[in-house]
């Protein structure tokens, strides 16, 4: 037997737990970095559809066997899956093209989420009520004046009495107050409050009270903010957190969309590790008509960066979240 010591017994903890590390920022190494880099350069680029121009068979089904054009890696999966044998005979009817892509291209993924001059995702005429002159702006007042007034006139009341004398103009001067969000700067609303900071552990603000106006019938909805985003050395006034999520709920919105520009606007504006929003609200438009089921909530949520990669900084966040 040789003199020399054993081998010392492999540690069933890995090296990255010892010494004071942090176990949800593991360093990998060059491949690992890379399918993470991969992986959220894929999910926030553009998605190109399928192109399909099937011939129909004279027994009516599609044939594809070579006429599938693959145009990204999500439509060679489905290729192959397109030209799989059926697994039993009684498998077998028409076929049925799956969706040729995970996530439909918007413009809210296709364009950059805060433009050249500050505005985010600015509609055809948002400009143009930007930049409009004291006469203009009198000018569009008494318009949407003038048409709140027909609406009174369709439902058959009487725009003439008392209580409604001032309602047009009223009226018309809140939906620009709803909507002004379109025109406020982003750039302006954070300059000077990014800050470099050696923190890189969640940062969240919860409960950050948030009203809008859905678009399908305009009425409001309205809920809580909980936004969360874990700093690559830069961070951002917590007030301005909440400005981001007042900037986007000025509009016409959806839940869903509203969740997801917040989200994106704050990783434009840090480029942060990781960022990760969740949005609670009670919509009015099935409250007051439709199904009007008093106590239902909507929740959604949209993850980014390492907050969509790693499952314990995601865990991290919603476990947080649930603590009161």
């Amino acid at each position: 037997m040789s003199g020399s010591p054993p081998d010392p017994k492999p540690s069933a903890i890995p090296s990255y737990m010892l010494n004071g590390s942090n176990p949800l920022y593991a360093p990998g190494g060059t491949h690992e970095r890379e399918s993470l880099n991969s992986s959220i350069r894929f999910s926030l680029a553009p998605l190109i559809p399928i192109k399909f121009d099937f011939p129909v068979a004279e027994s009516g089904h599609v044939d594809i066997s070579e006429t599938l054009a693959v145009r990204s890696p999500v439509a060679a999966r489905g290729q192959s899956i397109l030209n799989a044998q059926p697994r039993d005979p009684g498998d077998e009817g028409p076929l049925t093209l799956p969706a040729t892509v995970s996530r439909p291209a918007s413009p809210y993924i296709l364009n950059p989420p805060i433009d050249f001059d500050g505005l985010s995702w600015p509609c055809p005429g948002t400009r143009q009520r930007l930049e409009s002159t004291l006469e203009e702006t009198e000018n569009r007042l008494q318009k949407l004046a003038g048409a709140v007034q027909t609406i009174l006139e369709c439902v058959g009341e009487d725009p003439e009495r008392d209580g409604l004398l001032g309602t047009p103009e009223r009226y018309a001067k809140a939906m620009l107050f709803f909507s002004k969000g379109y025109e406020e700067n982003v750039r302006d609303l954070v300059n000077g409050a990014v800050f470099h900071e050696d923190h890189d552990e969640l940062v969240i603000v919860k409960h950050i009270d948030v009203f809008s106006l859905c678009e399908h019938h305009m009425v409001p909805f309205g809920g809580k903010m909980h936004i969360g985003y874990i700093p690559d050395r830069r961070v951002l006034g917590l007030s301005k957190l909440a400005r981001l999520a007042e900037v986007f709920s000025r509009r016409l919105q959806l839940q869903e969309r509203l969740t997801k520009q917040v989200a994106l606007a704050i990783s434009e504006v840090l480029n942060p590790r990781g960022v990760g929003v969740v949005m609670e609200s009670a919509h009015l438009c099935m409250v007051m008509r439709g199904v009007q089921k008093v106590s239902s909530n909507t929740t959604t949520s949209c993850m980014l960066g390492c907050m969509r990669t790693c499952a314990k900084s995601r865990e991290e966040f919603l476990t947080l979240l649930n603590r009161g």
